[in-house]
């Protein structure tokens, strides 16, 4: 209905559209239909190919037959009136002068000639356009006011009325119409009232083409085809079906992009020394390099990337141990330009490369390691120095050079090493998917910790951990879905190949139970069973190799003409004294042993046709939001964890309106207390705040406001401390009090909101292990050290760089530094003196103005309101601290620090002349100036980069906080662009 509604209506003239249910219609958000000058009836073509065309109906126009006539007289094919040729530059290019041709139908000039159903080569190619495509009949006509009030006036005639309840109620036979060759072709231009009454059929079908040819004949027919639209029509074969989830419609093979289908799987392996690597991936479907090559980019993060080159890659067990000087290598993408070699070296790795990518049919990917965990320092050779050390620490892959050596401590190496160390009964554990498989519904989670994949192949999870039963071998063109955790061991050793394996939700009067369905992929469900298959094979091939007899599915008063797949009772439902699983549909694969036959009959079984009116939908619908719902839990670890730069906020608001906010909650509590780190731990509480303010619905008042009731102060007491497991803990449990009503949603949300602030506090104050100090000549006493700054103009995105809109939203500012009245506004300077004091002067609005306030400092005590922004040169204070000039606390007094250090104290001049709160970066500005001068002035000398960390750690401990991107472009003196991702 989205298409129909909001895209193919808009614009229309009053009238009635009528559109089929039976396909998958695709179409652009602006699809351009010309209405000007409309009536009658309009049909909705979509381009598609002439193969496809072959088993469907396509419309001829009036002016392709002209031009076919035309072209067979000159033997030139020249473009008909509805061709309308649009030159395009080449790329979006205007200067290169190549341009390209793009054919769009003309949606004015279009009438319809005939509509061709399943037509020979020739009448399709008759159809084609320059481009070679075919307007396809898509199910969507447009009937204008006049049109649909002569339609609706002949359901009173005869025998017409017997297509409404009042001719039937007459005693009328029913009657059964096309609406397009029976009604839509009335219209056509090229259609003759004799051809078209004699195409009927029998006696009343006639009669009925006669009367609507005499009501609808006079009306004008135009097609519209949409450009760059899409149409597949829903058959009953499985084929279609699992392209149509994998690959392009068949309609649209003409346009040059690919879909991609995505799957979820957890892996969550038994083995003990994997048992911490809970990784959620997304599997990418399709065959299309050039969609592939985006891999590199994408959050898959299988971790099996190392095998050994002798084993066979055609089997799950031929993975390899770790073994010194043993040579292992990874299959990538040959676009990428990769040429994996990893050569294994007792502690050490050598490997060029490391990224994702499929070769063949086979997806594999490495994950790239994120830094050094440990032990790096103590291996000579290593690539890490000793200060790279630590779990903080990240080394950008781009650093590492082609055959580098790396340290044993490089994340995630220890993992990718146990792989290589495990036991042969964990090595066969694997699943492989075929090309041209799909597996939608898996419904297990942490069943698989090793997957072999092929190009076009699905896989998706959910459910309970559990070990992994492999090997499982899913050949190509197969489709599962709908299966639990069980189904891990009753797979093992069915080797699946074209075959569709389905788990159903089915309610018989009140007793819900699960029942599996098998069949081919090449079965005909409504084919009579002497010419027709069943797991691809004939039934009587199927009979003899399984011992089932015909009488076994069929009643004996079934005619042979309604014998057939939709009515055969293969599936079993009940069984009087044994549960049913999937091994009971299973074992029609390969029949080995007589009891399962024996338990076969013993069971109830159901026809798929019987079993359609039982299906449970909402038990079905129930279970795939709780598939999606898990993906989304799946989804909020992954994105912070790995610091992605993508927004949560529309699953917070799906999960509050579907219910599933609790399991969402739990999910950010535990990735805010393990994660072990503040800033991705600060993101996850912003993210708690988020659904508890999306929980208020838009009532109980303002999420800015006060965050400190003494409710929430023992939990804020645990994360000032460090502990943020506690911290976290301490907040969810204050959290449950809190969720009653709106108003304390909106409290909640806030007090979260501080929790988060809090940890950024601490985030942003590990900044200062990027500031560089080194050291510069002491500038002689009484030496000036002067800095002016420009102001800061805010062009666009002020204040997306601050919590909580960046981790909402990312960052992005557009900025430039200005001057006013032609002056530097901002500036400070400094000078030593000889008393061991500190003098804070704050001027006017130039270096030249009168002193407006002055602060000496001779004592520690007069700096122990640094931390509060509106003391007295509290920003000053805080410089001095911040810089080390200064240390505080100490036990050495203000005096002997100065002496001992510079031989007397400082005197620091500020001034401004932008007026408080003006917006344009004052506050921030002037501390990078302050900072600057004291730096020089103390001996010491520190980079731009060094300079902008500092700052930020300044702001952090005047607790006044800033933007992320506030103040690097005045420290530069030009316009920037800064941007940020969701994330710190």
């Amino acid at each position: 209905m989205w298409p129909l509604s909001q895209q193919l209506c808009v614009g229309s003239p009053p009238g009635v559209w009528v559109c089929s249910t039976d396909m998958l219609l695709t179409v652009p958000s602006a699809p351009g239909i010309d209405w000007d000058g409309f009536q009658g009836v309009r049909v909705i073509a979509v381009p598609g190919s002439q193969a496809y065309a072959r088993n469907h109906g396509v419309y001829l126009t009036n002016e392709q037959v002209s031009r076919s006539s035309s072209s067979k007289g000159t033997g030139v094919l020249t473009p008909p009136v509805p061709w309308v040729l649009r030159s395009q530059p080449c790329c979006g290019c205007l200067t290169c002068g190549s341009l390209k041709s793009s054919l769009w139908w003309s949606h004015s000039q279009g009438l319809v000639h005939n509509i061709i159903y399943k037509g020979t080569e020739a009448q399709i190619q008759q159809c084609a356009g320059p481009d070679g495509t075919v307007p396809l009949v898509c199910g969507v006509v447009f009937f204008s006011s006049d049109a649909a009030e002569q339609l609706l006036a002949t359901h009173v005639i005869p025998p017409l009325d017997a297509c409404t309840y009042m001719g039937l109620d007459s005693g009328a036979p029913p009657i059964q119409l096309s609406l397009f060759f029976d009604i839509v072709l009335c219209m056509a231009g090229g259609v003759t009232e004799q051809d078209f009454v004699k195409g009927g059929g029998d006696t009343s079908v006639r009669n009925a083409r006669s009367v609507l040819w005499a009501a609808l004949h006079a009306f004008p027919l135009s097609m519209a085809c949409i450009p760059n639209a899409s149409y597949d029509y829903m058959t009953t074969s499985a084929s279609d079906h699992i392209r149509s989830l994998t690959l392009l419609p068949s309609s649209a093979s003409h346009l040059c992009f690919c879909k991609t289908a995505h799957s979820h799987v957890d892996v969550c392996p038994s083995t003990p020394t994997l048992a911490h690597t809970h990784v959620p991936g997304l599997l990418w479907t399709g065959t299309c390099p050039t969609c592939l090559c985006a891999l590199g980019s994408s959050p898959v993060s299988w971790r099996m990337a190392l095998r050994s080159p002798t084993a066979c890659w055609k089997e799950p067990c031929g993975w390899q141990p770790a073994a010194s000087s043993s040579t292992v290598t990874s299959r990538y993408v040959t676009a990428m330009g990769v040429t994996p070699s990893c050569q294994w070296m007792g502690s050490r790795v050598r490997w060029p490369w490391l990224g994702y990518g499929i070769h063949g049919y086979e997806i594999w990917s490495a994950l790239p390691p994120w830094g050094c965990l440990s032990g790096g320092a103590g291996d000579p050779g290593g690539c890490c120095p000793p200060q790279a050390q630590g779990p903080d620490h990240h080394w950008p892959v781009r650093h590492w050079e082609p055959g580098q050596t790396l340290c044993h401590g490089c994340k995630p190496w220890p993992e990718i090493l146990q792989f290589m160390s495990l036991q042969p009964h964990d090595k066969a554990k694997c699943v492989r998917l075929a090309p041209g498989s799909c597996w939608p519904q898996l419904v297990s989670q942490g069943v698989f910790p090793f997957m072999r994949l092929g190009s076009g192949s699905g896989l998706g999870t959910q459910g309970p951990a559990a070990s992994s039963q492999g090997p499982l071998e899913i050949g190509p063109g197969c489709l599962l879905s709908g299966l639990t955790v069980g189904s891990s061991s009753a797979l093992q050793g069915f080797p699946l190949r074209d075959v569709v394996l389905q788990g159903h939700h089915v309610r018989l009067r009140d007793l819900p139970c699960r029942v599996f369905t098998l069949t081919g992929r090449l079965d005909d469900w409504q084919s009579p069973a002497e010419r027709a298959t069943y797991l691809n094979m004939p039934w009587a091939e199927f009979f003899h190799r399984t011992g089932i007899r015909e009488g076994d599915v069929w009643d004996a008063e079934t005619p042979q003409g309604s014998r057939c797949l939709l009515s055969a009772r293969l599936f079993p439902v009940l069984h009087a004294q044994e549960a049913l699983g999937l091994e009971d549909v299973l074992w029609l694969l390969a029949p080995v042993a007589s009891e399962r036959l024996a338990r076969w009959r013993a069971a109830w079984r159901m026809s798929w046709q019987e079993l359609l009116p039982c299906l449970d939908k909402a038990a079905e619908l129930g279970a795939r939001q709780a598939l999606f719902f898990l993906q989304g839990q799946h989804k909020v670890r992954r994105v912070l964890l790995g610091r992605q730069d993508s927004s949560l906020l529309p699953l917070a608001r799906s999960a509050v309106h579907e219910g599933y906010h609790e399991a969402v909650l739990g999910t950010l509590d535990e990735v805010a207390s393990t994660a072990g780190d503040a800033g991705i731990a600060a993101r996850a509480l912003a993210c708690i705040a988020e659904v508890l303010g999306c929980m208020a619905r838009g009532e109980g008042g303002l999420r800015s406001g006060p965050a400190a009731n003494r409710e929430w102060a023992s939990a804020f007491g645990r994360l000032e401390s460090g502990d943020i497991a506690g911290g976290v803990r301490e907040l969810a449990a204050e959290r449950q009090k809190w969720m009653s009503r709106p108003a304390l949603l909106v409290r909640a949300a806030r007090h979260y909101e501080g929790a988060e602030q809090i940890l950024v506090r601490q985030a942003v104050m590990s900044s200062c292990q990027f500031v560089a100090v080194g050291q510069a000549d002491l500038p002689p006493l009484g030496h000036w050290v002067q800095v002016a700054c420009p102001a800061r103009l805010d062009f666009s995105g002020g204040w997306s760089d601050t919590p909580p809109i960046t981790y909402e939203h990312g960052g992005a500012v557009v900025d430039v530094a200005v001057l006013v009245d032609g002056c530097w506004p901002i500036g400070a300077r400094v000078r030593r003196i000889s008393e061991p004091e500190l003098r804070l002067i704050s001027l006017g609005g130039t270096p030249q103005s009168e002193v407006v306030a002055e602060l000496v400092c001779r004592e520690l005590e007069h700096l122990q309101d640094y931390c509060q922004p509106h003391a007295p040169g509290a920003l000053l204070k805080a410089a001095f601290i911040c810089t080390q000039v200064v240390q505080f606390p100490s036990q050495k007094p203000l005096q002997a620090q100065l002496m001992e250090s510079f031989r007397g104290g400082f005197e620091v001049h500020t001034w401004s002349k932008l007026p408080h709160g003006s917006g344009l970066g004052t506050s921030s500005i002037l501390a990078g100036a302050v900072m600057a001068s004291l730096y020089r002035a103390a001996g010491k000398a520190a980079s731009t980069e060094s300079l902008i960390h500092a700052v930020l750690h300044l702001e952090q401990r005047l607790t006044t906080g800033a933007g992320q991107l506030q103040h690097p472009q005045c420290r530069s003196g030009h316009g920037r662009f800064l941007g940020e991702g969701c994330g710190m």
